[in-house]
């Protein structure tokens, strides 16, 4: 993951006005919230969380396919 400097806020900033970091997600997708100056919490936009953790039927075809080619030696082994 990127991280944008102008999607970074403070976590006290966060904690006293979340309506600004609400927004800052909206324009932007997601927000980075620091603790101690290091980058400790992701808050994102939901859609952009279902878009990436969800695999249609073809994507793991595709990968399970490339995965038994790749192996199939051994799947054949084991398959005795």
């Amino acid at each position: 993951m990127n991280i944008n400097a102008e999607n970074l806020i403070s976590i006290s900033e966060a904690n006293q006005n979340f309506s600004k970091v609400a927004r800052l997600v909206d324009e932007k997708g997601t927000a980075i919230i620091l603790k101690n100056n290091t980058p400790r919490y992701v808050l994102l936009d939901f859609s952009l969380l279902r878009g990436e953790n969800t695999a249609n039927d073809t994507d793991v075809d595709a990968i399970a396919s490339r995965i038994l080619s790749k192996h199939i030696k051994a799947f054949e082994e084991l398959a005795k």
